[in-house]
């Protein structure tokens, strides 16, 4: 696959319009997002607490912190909904599959619950347990693996009877800016010790070039723990032979199997998103072992360049 003119031509033409257009970026998303708020709520997500559920751990929970801005400082709002469901993620051929997606109402936070944050708006910390999640579902906790996901989703409702939720959120504020989802996927996982899969590996492309290695080949990256206990995170280039900027990669160890969650390339054709994904087939991994290791994933998912190919890479310790 030859990609060097795509890669060149698509690079300047972000570069020309990053110079005119960055100036105007910060005021747009903010003018978009109060725009918005006149007519019903951002519910801002402050801080996620806890966003996994190690299997095996009794005190494993989902917690956020969320704040409430509208047009009159949060006002408006007469309480929150929280429902549940339940994503099973990991049916095999034959194998029954456990998806519940009928929520179950969790939860009402009533305003008089809320507390004032420094920014002056209310805000609420709502947590919800494993085993509430299992006792709400009517789930046995035989049936959950690495992977499965609990979808906790908030509803603002308004004190003139309006009610919003994910269905109701622009692009502008589930973005980073304002980070106001209402929908929250905490996953289950097997817990992994913070002291492995970290440190320094070097990594090489054990499967064919597509012009060139598809991340940094033949050099030393340091893994860290990332976001939850699972993820492990190093930086790299992307296609190192026509861009060098370093980025963020992450994998994750998810109960014997290593995958790896769809994120962007820095350097594509043209827009470079989703570009890396799980692959067809994961590795995985010795949870006693992490001095050699392979990670394979979908490069070029969304066929930006040319058709996806399955990358390999060997991770040794240092």
């Amino acid at each position: 696959m030859k990609i060097i003119n795509k890669l060149l031509l698509a690079s300047a033409t972000a570069l020309a319009v990053f110079t005119f257009n960055s100036c105007d970026d910060g005021n747009a998303v903010v003018d978009e997002v109060f725009d918005n708020t006149t007519s019903g709520i951002v519910l801002r997500t402050v801080s996620v607490i806890s966003n996994e559920l190690p299997i095996g751990k009794s005190d494993a929970n989902f917690s956020v912190e969320v704040e409430m801005q509208d047009e009159q400082n949060g006002a408006l709002v007469d309480h929150l909904e929280v429902f549940v469901s339940f994503r099973d993620n990991t049916v095999e051929t034959g194998e029954t599959d456990y998806d519940i997606l009928d929520e179950v109402m969790a939860a009402t936070i009533p305003s008089s619950e809320f507390y004032t944050g420094i920014y002056g708006f209310p805000r609420t910390t709502y947590t919800l347990t494993l085993d509430e999640m299992l006792s709400l579902l009517s789930m046995d906790s035989s049936i959950l693996d690495g992977g499965d996901q609990f979808y906790v989703r908030f509803e603002a409702v308004l004190t003139d009877g309006r009610s919003f939720s994910n269905d109701d959120n622009t692009d502008t504020s589930t973005g980073s800016f304002f980070a106001s989802p209402f929908l929250y996927t905490p996953s289950v996982t097997c817990p992994v010790e913070s002291t492995l899969f970290v440190g320094d590996y070097l990594i090489e492309q054990t499967s064919g070039y597509v012009d060139g290695p598809t991340l940094s080949d033949g050099e030393i990256v340091t893994l860290a723990v990332g976001a939850t206990s699972v993820e492990r995170v190093f930086q790299t280039a992307n296609y190192p032979l026509y861009c060098t900027t370093l980025r963020d990669f992450t994998i994750e160890f998810i109960c014997g199997e290593i995958k790896v969650p769809t994120q962007n390339s820095g350097c594509a054709c043209s827009s470079g998103g989703d570009w890396f994904s799980d692959p067809t087939v994961r590795e995985t991994y010795d949870p006693n072992d992490d001095s050699v290791f392979l990670v394979t994933f979908t490069d070029d998912t969304q066929s930006d360049c040319s058709s996806p190919v399955q990358t390999t890479y060997r991770f040794t310790k240092q």
